[in-house]
């Protein structure tokens, strides 16, 4: 890789601003009149919450703008988290905020199933036109990824007759039963919460790590036919175009299409999760776009709305139009304000060419890691790889064994945040750190969360030698 890193343009450009300072700026009452601190704020937590629900930070946000966040105490973060792959369009981007409050004037809740709207229709319509493929599609909304998948394999039985579903070792496909018996990862989502649903298959994922090639995933599944899933009675196979929590790595394009030729082979449909990977963060509307394979259901959610709960089911309509009325929708399903802020952030993703700007921002993120992986951890960065601006680095305790460092990555995480920036790790190991960072930010905010993630893989290393 080129040991120069090429600055993209951005008009949100803006002058660096030193890591967890006070900034007057923005909003000295929002980032100033704390009435706890982050220390208070845990200890009311820890009497209210369970502790199922884990945090990864110990802060507690007060304000956020783009790719920036402030806590109660005032301290500043850059964030290449965004709420977990919800903020491609950042956090309140001006034509989603106008949006949602100009919906919030007429109003915010009928139920769609009681009295409908127009906001819901008008995203359907979008949706349906942007998703892949030629044939007629129909669009379901919804409020949640876990729903949206959970619907997914309703409307995939109800139109093939049959009940089997087939995911893939390290796939995430939500926290509710059914699509925890989908989600490849025992700790922490199906840990001490089984029996799972019966009828789901598990299929292997090609791991360079493991060494399991495309043929040999491919063979693993021909044998999952043989011994376990009578193909005449699967009516889904579902795949992450890119792994989320499972890593971020990308489905080889030969694997792609092989599982499409496989499901028109045996009637059996193909579900694209794109809950993380969609709106922009591979550089494509959609990650399966890059293979050029069209699915028969994709699941949205994340950054389609901008920060807003909206989630969906996209697909040809004479599968979506399987179910009986009735059988699909929920109270809140395809709620007017989020459909409002969802479509305002579809409107910027395209005003503000943040797909090309998402290629552009990898391809940068990728030179860079390469850059500091040579000079902060040489034999310690495994593998960097992603599909535009969803990219991760992996660390090994060395390049011989490439066992997997946990520890490591925890803590680089932990001095990243000491210096006011927000990571999260993957991976089925938890040895990966992604980035989520707003397509919107400016070159100089994600150069600045750049320099504090290399002095925070020096930190962990220096600690380390101790």
């Amino acid at each position: 890789m080129s040991s120069t890193v090429k600055k993209q343009s951005s008009k949100n450009s803006t002058k660096k601003k030193p890591a967890m300072a006070v900034v007057q700026s923005i909003s000295p009452k929002l980032v100033q009149s704390a009435d706890l601190t982050n220390a208070e704020m845990i200890a009311r937590r820890e009497a209210a919450v369970p502790r199922g629900v884990a945090s990864a930070a110990p802060i507690y946000a007060k304000y956020a703008e783009n790719a920036e966040l402030w806590d109660v105490e005032g301290n500043r973060f850059i964030d290449f988290v965004g709420g977990i792959g919800v903020l491609n369009t950042g956090h309140r981007h001006p034509k989603v905020i106008e949006a949602a409050k100009a919906q919030e004037d007429h109003y915010t809740h009928t139920s769609f199933q009681v009295v409908p709207y127009g906001p819901y229709i008008e995203l359907a319509e979008k949706l349906n036109s942007l998703a892949p493929g030629d044939a007629p599609k129909k669009t379901l909304l919804v409020t949640t990824g876990a729903e949206a998948v959970e619907n997914a394999v309703k409307i995939a039985r109800a139109a093939t007759g049959r009940p089997g579903v087939i995911a893939f070792t390290g796939g995430y496909h939500g926290r509710t039963l059914l699509t925890l018996g989908m989600t490849g990862k025992v700790s922490p989502y199906k840990k001490d919460v089984g029996p799972f649903p019966s009828d789901i298959f598990r299929a292997p994922f090609p791991s360079v790590r493991d060494g399991i090639t495309v043929q040999d995933a491919l063979t693993g599944l021909k044998n999952l036919f043989l011994t376990d899933a009578q193909p005449e009675r699967v009516a889904a196979i579902i795949i992450e175009p890119v792994l989320g929590e499972g890593g971020y790595t990308p489905v080889p394009f030969e694997m792609m299409t092989a599982l499409r030729d496989i499901c028109d082979q045996h009637g059996i449909l193909l579900i694209a999760d794109e809950v993380q990977a969609g709106f922009g963060r591979t550089g494509t509307w959609f990650a399966i776009e890059h293979s050029g394979v069209v699915p028969d259901l994709i699941t949205v959610a994340k950054s389609m709305a901008g920060g807003y709960p909206l989630a969906g089911v996209i697909g040809r309509a004479d599968i979506m139009d399987a179910m009986a009325p009735g059988g699909l929708g929920g109270t809140y399903g395809g709620n007017p304000v989020a459909c409002a802020a969802a479509l305002a952030a579809i409107e910027a993703i395209e005003d503000e060419g943040l797909l090309a700007r998402s290629t552009a921002m990898g391809e940068t993120l990728k030179v860079r890691f390469a850059e500091i992986g040579a000079r902060a951890a040489p034999y310690r960065f495994w593998d960097i790889r992603g599909l535009g601006a969803m990219v991760a680095v992996e660390f090994v305790t060395d390049f011989d064994t490439i066992k997997p460092d946990a520890d490591f990555t925890k803590r680089v995480i932990a001095h990243a945040l000491k210096r006011g920036l927000l990571l999260l790790s993957c991976g089925m190991h938890g040895n990966a750190i992604r980035v989520m960072v707003p397509l919107t930010a400016s070159d100089a905010i994600v150069e600045e969360g750049l320099e504090i993630f290399e002095a925070s893989i020096a930190a962990a290393i220096a600690e380390e030698a101790k």
